[in-house]
């Protein structure tokens, strides 16, 4: 089974040799997705605004491996400060509505997050076809 780089537009680890994610077979695995706006390249200061960011991007991601949100099995968060959990929360919610078909997810704080970036999420998806 071969193993193949998933890249979006607007999306990046910087100057890093990092693909968005991977994928072999159904198994696709991000790497850090963040709240990067693929409008102006920037990651805005607003904690609201970079977790609507950082799950548009997963989705985007997700979609250019095959796959929806609804393929997460699991995902791992990673806030700067605790204050930042209710912003990802009301994401999760739009992103995952149904209490019966969420993934499961570990959150952690991470206060070495770069620059002005506030969250930070990896995800873990089962994507058949």
């Amino acid at each position: 089974m071969a193993r193949r780089s998933i890249e979006v537009e607007g999306f990046s680890h910087g100057a890093q040799p990092i693909p968005a994610a991977s994928r072999v077979g159904p198994l696709v695995m991000t790497g850090g997705v963040y709240g990067l706006d693929p409008a102006t390249g920037k990651i805005p200061d607003d904690v609201a605004e970079q977790a609507r960011l950082m799950f548009m991007n997963l989705e985007r991601i997700l979609a250019a491996a095959g796959g929806t949100l609804g393929d997460i099995a699991r995902m791992t968060v990673y806030v700067k400060a605790p204050e930042a959990r209710p912003a990802v929360n009301a994401e999760w919610l739009k992103a995952f509505p149904d209490p019966a078909s969420r993934p499961a997810r570990h959150t952690l704080q991470n206060d070495g997050l770069p620059a002005n970036m506030l969250v930070q999420c990896d995800a873990t998806g089962w994507v058949e076809g």
